[in-house]
């Protein structure tokens, strides 16, 4: 098949074109490169043999879609373009609501121009808001999400099913990530986060390879067996090949499909910080500082709808996520701009 993937440069993205390519599709990257690098298109030929297709571009651009989902002839869209960051969604509002809800509303558009109706869309296990209950699973009522990230999440969620309820040729899947972490396992792709990172493992590996003084842990006296956050980590090659499948299923299946990818297992922030430190040898200090407000004890997810409906289960332990990780912060110390980058290219 012939596959737009928006946002293809970025984390989750350029691992899914990896995938892709390796499975036998014909890829193209649109990416504005806002929040990504442009060399992980670069690592993706070094490991495939393959070039990828890059577009720089805005997904808010109509005119720019139109002639990419013509010139290639493409059959299906991956979207993971969009803003992301929590904190910045709730001092930038309005730039989240244009960028994500925009953006899936001018795609849609242009798809259905273009009479493509498959496309995999990037979720997040944020849609299920405060919820208390766990495991998450897809048949609970979405919540109220804390911050205009998730909302935009959700948003985009009832717009597709909203899409594909007035038009049944449309073919959806809705995927809801849970706390996708790793790389793949050469070294050569990772998370490349801009700044601090806002994600536990990045800034663990960051504070042991010494770009950051220490790690802070938010709250040490939640209702957990050690009193720290327990969350849903997932590789994201696992994650990616979750993408796959999902593929498969709506390429002969129409209407919406919703399906949580994690691995069903929690691990509280202590047990990442002694795991890791155990695969790499190195301590990591860290201080405990309040609560942030919103933050639940526990978030994990029922997984058993799609090993059921997908064929798809993730398969990596916490360990070959850390090691990956590790593996590819040591290999690119300021990711893919570290002055070694070089070697790859």
């Amino acid at each position: 098949m012939n596959i737009l993937v928006t946002g293809g440069a970025g984390y989750i993205g350029s691992h899914t074109v990896l995938a892709l390519i390796q499975a036998g599709h014909n890829v193209v990257v649109l990416d504005n490169l806002f929040n990504s690098s442009s060399e992980s298109l670069l690592r993706i030929r070094l490991i495939t043999g393959h070039d990828v297709k890059f577009v720089i571009g805005d997904i808010r651009d109509r005119a720019l879609l139109d002639t990419i989902l013509l010139e290639y002839k493409i059959n299906a869209v991956f979207h993971f373009a969009g803003l992301k960051a929590v904190g910045e969604s709730v001092t930038e509002p309005l730039n989240y609501y244009d960028n994500n809800l925009v953006g899936i509303i001018t795609l849609c558009q242009a798809m259905a121009s273009a009479d493509i109706y498959q496309l995999v869309f990037s979720s997040s296990a944020a849609v299920y808001g405060h919820s208390t209950i766990m495991p998450l699973h897809e048949s609970m009522q979405t919540g109220e999400p804390l911050n205009p990230y998730g909302r935009t999440k959700l948003f985009s969620e009832k717009i597709l099913s909203d899409l594909a309820f007035s038009n049944p040729r449309w073919s959806i899947a809705l995927l809801r990530y849970f706390n996708p972490i790793g790389g793949h396992q050469s070294g050569m792709m990772g998370e490349d986060p801009n700044g601090i990172p806002n994600n536990l493992l990045p800034y663990i590996t960051q504070v042991a390879i010494g770009k950051l003084r220490e790690l802070t842990i938010f709250g040490n006296d939640y209702p957990t067996p050690d009193g720290t956050g327990i969350r849903d980590y997932i590789h994201v090659v696992d994650l990616a090949e979750g993408h796959l499948s999902a593929l498969k299923v709506i390429e002969s299946k129409s209407g919406v499909g919703i399906w949580n990818l994690g691995t069903g297992q929690g691990y509280s922030v202590l047990e990442v910080i002694h795991a890791f430190e155990k695969v790499s040898g190195r301590h990591v200090p860290y201080r405990v500082a309040p609560r942030r407000p919103g933050d639940i004890a526990k978030c994990f997810a029922d997984v058993s709808k799609a090993e059921r409906e997908l064929s798809w289960r993730a398969e990596r332990s916490l360990f070959e996520m850390i090691q990956d990780s590790w593996r590819w912060q040591t290999q690119n110390p300021n990711g893919y701009h570290s002055t070694d980058k070089g070697m790859y290219c």
